[in-house]
């Protein structure tokens, strides 16, 4: 069996994909994931679930959502997000079966550990004709006195965000396409949209790439419509996929993504497949989008690794021979990189980029 992460969470079995869900409730920080309990390979999603009080060593607690409904029992319960309302938690989630495809749901915690879904899911019980079956992946935030839902679809090639609003949580009005862009595919998957440093965020993940999947756009936003004016991709994986973001207790934009890739073999002797990245903050900085990892993970950097080979502005991380991955990037002021016991993070000039190796075999 190989050895364990200490930094990052990975299950104790089974196969896990995107972090779901991630929020701060009750004094305690809990990420939900994509989560197959019975191989370490994907099947009918379940929503696993593990809390931490640092950031760093995570607890993993029972399945919080089963595929155990007509309207989710065929697939599972796919991607989406979480909102703390009146002390209560609302997840909301992408409920998959044969008969109504792709259709949004919630369940709602007391407690935070126990889910009750919804009489009347899914809430969303189909597309609207802007989209198409590709449907998927709620966020939900609230935004002044209403709450915005982003979806991400495609539709005749064109990807698009789809913007839905609600005053309670559970009835939830169309309200148009907030972007769409051939640019970056045909479906986008995994959306966030936030406030940070007076602008607006939009995050999404493009299927595909092997590398630099992350879309992060800066912009505007008029009420119904995202006005992109930049476009950044700082993390470029290759183990990097479908990160999602929430606020904590401290009021910090905190990002975690799906430490793996489709298709990477078994690391030898593993029933278990998937982590989680290092918790990272997302800020503005003098104009500029870092994300770099939490002050609880710092203590965990070094200067230099001896899997990683900088030379000028070119980056290379060689393992057992094999070269796991290649960047050259503009410029190189600095570089700190987190090794756990089989993965490597590196982040250049304060998280202006980054990268995420799994070198485990």
């Amino acid at each position: 069996m190989p050895e364990r992460l200490k930094y990052h969470f990975e299950p104790k079995t089974g196969w896990m994909n995107d972090p779901n869900g991630l929020c701060f409730f009750r004094g305690k920080y809990h990420a939900f994931f994509q989560h197959f309990p019975h191989a370490p390979m994907w099947g009918p999603m379940h929503w696993g679930h593990a809390v931490s009080e640092d950031l760093i060593h995570w607890e993993e607690l029972p399945i919080a959502l089963f595929p155990d409904q007509p309207y989710d029992e065929d697939m599972g319960c796919w991607s989406g997000s979480a909102v703390v309302k009146d002390d209560k938690l609302y997840l909301f989630y992408t409920s998959v079966c044969e008969d109504l495809g792709q259709t949004q749901s919630v369940a709602v915690s007391e407690d935070g550990i126990h889910f009750v879904k919804y009489e009347n899911n899914p809430v969303i019980p189909h597309y609207p004709e802007d989209g198409s079956r590709d449907f998927r992946d709620p966020k939900v935030s609230k935004f002044g006195d209403e709450y915005l839902m982003v979806v991400g679809s495609g539709k005749d090639k064109v990807g698009k965000i789809l913007l839905f609003k609600s005053k309670n949580l559970f009835d939830w009005a169309y309200a148009g396409v907030l972007f769409e862009s051939a640019e970056y595919g045909a479906v986008f998957e995994c959306p966030d949209f936030f406030q940070l440093g007076g602008k607006y965020i939009l995050m999404f993940s493009q299927m595909g790439l092997k590398t630099h999947s992350t879309v992060m756009l800066i912009g505007d936003f008029d009420g119904s419509k995202f006005i992109p004016l930049s476009v950044h991709r700082p993390e470029a994986g290759p183990e990097f996929y479908a990160p999602q973001t929430f606020l904590d207790g401290k009021g910090r934009r905190i990002m975690i993504g799906w430490l793996y890739h489709w298709g990477k073999k078994l690391d030898a002797g593993a029933d278990y497949a998937g982590a989680l990245t290092i918790p990272r903050e997302v800020k503005m900085t003098d104009g500029k989008l870092t994300v770099f990892p939490v002050e609880e993970a710092q203590s965990l950097l070094a200067s230099s690794d001896p899997f990683v080979t900088v030379d000028k502005n070119k980056i290379t991380v060689i393992c057992d021979g094999e070269t796991l991955f290649e960047e050259q990037v503009d410029e190189i002021k600095d570089i700190k990189f987190l090794r756990d016991t089989k993965t490597i993070e590196g982040f250049i000039n304060g998280g202006e980029a980054s990268f995420s190796v799994w070198f485990g075999k």
